[in-house]
């Protein structure tokens, strides 16, 4: 190749995964998919430079308290205190450093500080419930926050929606996005919530659910768990899309 050669561009594709791993874009049982799961055939289409270039995404835009909602405020939220770590890895088990991960989760009692929500649960001045990170050169990311409540949500006959934290994955540009939900083991609302059952293969709605790790837990302070995230392959996290479940 000459100095006047072009070089192509290769741009990254996609690995398809299991499609059982990921919960179907019309669930009946969730009553909003109805309404919303697309009624024509997906086109998948192919990755452009404008998908994969800017704007970026990276440190200049996290707060030094970003990632520990318990201090974002002048006193401290109610609630059991919790540390949330893990890693975030590619289809072949490779860490993904510097990539931007966000939460938003319910507090103690269940309640989301949002407009839409209002069922007779507390608000708590001192909790907003949103976080942010960026992994490390290992694919580590870590939150301290508090184990958030279960929530009533109308959608079908005394439903409540288990104990969980939204996770929200960025790559370097705001289309490069992935969404999923950790949950906590031993929950007892499993059994009836139509969202964590729209994952149909049963060890991948086991891929949702955090471990408690007990070497992580900071003595009178927090109890930990882990949730590693892999974002493709045979032991991909499941994920949804980017709507909320109200």
């Amino acid at each position: 190749m000459t100095q006047d050669t072009p070089r192509e561009l290769v741009l990254p594709s996609y690995r398809r995964d299991d499609v059982d791993a990921h919960p179907l874009l019309l669930s009946p049982g969730y009553r909003a998919t109805v309404i919303r799961a697309p009624q024509q055939p997906l086109t998948y289409l192919p990755q452009r430079l404008t998908e994969v270039t800017g704007p970026l995404l990276g440190e200049g835009r996290l707060g030094a308290l970003d990632h520990d909602l318990t201090r974002q405020h002048d006193g401290e939220p109610l609630g059991q205190r919790i540390v949330v770590h893990g890693r975030v890895l590619d289809g072949d088990g490779r860490a993904i450093p510097h990539t931007l991960v966000e939460v938003w989760q319910a507090n103690a009692a269940g309640r989301y500080r949002h407009v839409v929500d209002n069922w007779p649960a507390p608000l708590d001045p001192n909790f907003t419930g949103v976080g942010r990170a960026l992994t490390d050169a290992q694919g580590r990311y870590e939150f301290v926050t508090v184990q958030p409540g279960a929530y009533p949500w109308r959608n079908h006959d005394n439903a409540w929606r288990p104990a969980h934290i939204h996770f929200s994955l960025f790559g370097r540009a705001f289309t490069q996005r992935l969404v999923t939900q950790m949950y906590f083991p031993g929950d007892p609302l499993f059994f009836q919530d139509p969202i964590f059952n729209s994952v149909r293969d049963e060890d991948a709605r086991q891929r949702m659910i955090a471990r408690y790790d007990h070497a992580a837990t900071r003595p009178e302070w927090a109890l930990a768990y882990e949730f590693d995230i892999v974002l493709r392959g045979r032991d991909a996290t499941p994920f949804e899309d980017e709507d909320d479940d109200e």
